[in-house]
C-alpha cells in the first residue's frame, strides 16, 4: 500500500482556442467593474466532472480502471451564459455554463458516480452541475456592478466544443496558482 497522496479530480479540459479568448475577453471587461476578483487562467479552464480530493496512489489506480470501464460517444455542448454561484445576490464565484449537451455530461457523470462509490470515494454532495469557473470574488467591492455585468450576459454563447475525452488530473498548489496535469485519459469510443 503506497502512502502518498495525490490531489486530483476528473475533468473534460476546455482545449478550444476562441472559446478561450472571449472568456478572456469577459475577464478583461469584469477586471473593468473594479471589483476585487481572483482570475482563473483561461489555459488551465476545465470542467469539473468530479473532485476527489487528496488520494492515495492506490485509489488512484482504482480510478483509472472505473474510468476505463465509461462507455461514451463523442458529443457535442454549446458553451454558454454567465452565472454566480451561490446567486447574484451573494457572488462568490463567477463562471460560463453549458446549454445543449449538458444532459450528455450529466449521463456521463450518473455512469461514473456509481463506479466512485464503490472503491470508497464519498458521494459529492454538491451534485453535477457543468461550468468554467472563470473568477472568484475577494470582497463586496461593487458586486452590486458585478451582478448586473453577470445578468446582462446570462445568455451569451461563446461557442460549441466536441467532447471526445474524460482525464484524471493530478493538481500542484503552488503560490502562482494551480498546476494541472493529466494522469488518465478516457476517449469515446
Amino acid at each position: 500500500m503506497s502512502s502518498e497522496r495525490i490531489r486530483s479530480f476528473i475533468a473534460v479540459d476546455l482545449d478550444d482556442e476562441a472559446i478561450k479568448k472571449e472568456i478572456s475577453r469577459v475577464q478583461r471587461d469584469l477586471e473593468q467593474i473594479g471589483a476585487q476578483l481572483k482570475f482563473v487562467d483561461p489555459k488551465i479552464m476545465h470542467f469539473t466532472f468530479r473532485f476527489l480530493g487528496e488520494v492515495s496512489t492506490d485509489t488512484i489506480e482504482m480510478v483509472k480502471k472505473a474510468m476505463n470501464e465509461l462507455a461514451f460517444q463523442r458529443f457535442d455542448i454549446v458553451i454558454n451564459g454567465i452565472g454566480a454561484f451561490p446567486n447574484l445576490r451573494r457572488i462568490n464565484v463567477i463562471w460560463v455554463g453549458v446549454s445543449s449537451g449538458a444532459d450528455r455530461l450529466e449521463q456521463l457523470f450518473q455512469q461514473l458516480e456509481p463506479k466512485l462509490r464503490q472503491i470508497g470515494i464519498d458521494r459529492d454532495d454538491k451534485g453535477f452541475n457543468p461550468h468554467l469557473t472563470i473568477a472568484r470574488v475577494k470582497s463586496n467591492l461593487n458586486r452590486d456592478a458585478l451582478a448586473d455585468y453577470v445578468s446582462k450576459f446570462e445568455a451569451v454563447k461563446f461557442g460549441t466544443i466536441s467532447v471526445s475525452s474524460l482525464r484524471l488530473k493530478k493538481s500542484t498548489l503552488t503560490p502562482k496558482g494551480p498546476i494541472y496535469s493529466t494522469i488518465h485519459e478516457v476517449t469515446a469510443s
